[in-house]
């Protein structure tokens, strides 16, 4: 398989003010750490055995898989999955992103430059323009585009086919597609947020690979304070790891995980202090919500995509938020955890 993408590693390189060993530790982490096959690729168990019957199902038939769209919060996994889906299919794979196709010939050029089954995975994809959308869908459906040629009255329109691939769709509002983009899609998967057994594993798999010293308990523990969330459980490690490496002899036991988390203001539910700063924004200021979302953003100095794919995920799936008609509001455990009592309608300290 080859991954075409932009690549900043040589700029890295070039870096000669960055030690070698912690120069190689990162470029290590960032190349090693993704699976590179189903077996290897934890969590998402229901997804993997559907892909799994999906992929074999086109190779015997000797044809592309259908257009894939994967859809869910950040950091569970969708690129990784593109990547393993065309290790598993045996293809190339081009990686790119919704807000790089501007202009009709990004995305052109991108299709006109396509080999036979190949897999375009597109990032962002609810990010596409109206231009781009509406060149990918013959594209999709029938393998084609139409180019034009020359101006005004001696403007012509070409039909030019363009190789059967597949293209695999990540995004984190499903809601945000147009509908006739989303139904040329013939799967449509949700990742699911882990269970804290299921990152414990994926953080001693990482471990494993990049040689940290961690045991079970403390590896529980990070998985506990990770959102649910793969690529913050692997962040999280190579966090502890430097606070073992600098303060400690090297090895991330419980006592060493629970001392690096705190230092880095990671409560016990994986709260950071933005949103422990939400939750009080609104049990304080706004009397518990309900609190309309621009509003909220601009009292926490975030924008309000940033409140709406990062911090609020994670807070209403773990009981602490809530979203209404009428805006946000903090649950009585969002109450309990930030340490505010409600007494009829009262709000004080506990």
């Amino acid at each position: 398989m080859i991954i075409s993408e932009d690549n900043n590693e040589k700029i890295i390189n070039k870096n000669q003010n960055l030690a070698p060993k912690k120069q190689d530790f990162d470029m290590s982490y960032e190349r090693n750490i993704r699976p590179k096959n189903f077996k290897d690729y934890i969590g998402q168990e229901s997804l993997k055995k559907t892909l799994k019957i999906s992929i074999e199902a086109s190779k015997k038939r000797s044809l592309p898989l259908d257009h894939l769209l994967l859809y869910g919060p950040p950091g569970l996994g969708k690129t990784t999955l593109a990547t393993i889906i065309a290790n598993e299919m045996n293809v190339e794979i081009k990686i790119t992103s919704a807000p790089s196709l501007e202009r009709p010939r990004d995305i052109i050029g991108i299709l006109m430059g396509l080999k036979g089954g190949e897999i375009l995975f597109i990032d962002e994809i609810h990010r596409l323009s109206k231009v781009a959308e509406e060149i990918l869908y013959p594209a999709m459906e029938d393998f084609y585009i139409d180019l034009t040629t020359g101006k005004s009255q001696t403007v012509k329109t070409m039909r030019v086919p363009v190789p059967k691939f597949t293209l695999i769709g990540a995004t984190t509002k499903a809601g945000a597609l147009s509908g006739p983009l989303r139904d040329r899609f013939g799967i449509i998967h949700r990742l699911e947020f882990y269970k804290d057994e299921e990152l414990k594993e994926v953080i001693l798999r990482s471990a494993k690979i990049l040689d940290i010293q961690i045991n079970d308990e403390a590896a529980l523990e990070i998985a506990k304070r990770s959102r649910l969330t793969p690529r913050i459980a692997n962040r999280l490690v190579k966090r502890a790891s430097d606070w073992a490496l600098v303060k400690h002899n090297g090895v991330i036991t419980l006592d060493v995980a629970k001392e690096a988390l705190d230092g880095l203001n990671i409560d016990n539910l994986g709260l950071d202090n933005t949103d422990r700063e939400l939750l009080n924004v609104i049990a304080q200021k706004y009397k518990g919500g309900p609190v309309g979302i621009e509003t909220l953003a601009v009292a926490i100095g975030e924008d309000v995509a940033t409140v709406e794919d990062v911090y609020e995920p994670y807070l209403i799936q773990s009981g602490l938020l809530e979203r209404t008609l009428r805006g946000r509001k903090i649950t009585n455990n969002g109450l309990k955890h930030i340490g505010i009592k409600q007494n009829n309608n009262q709000m004080s300290l506990f």
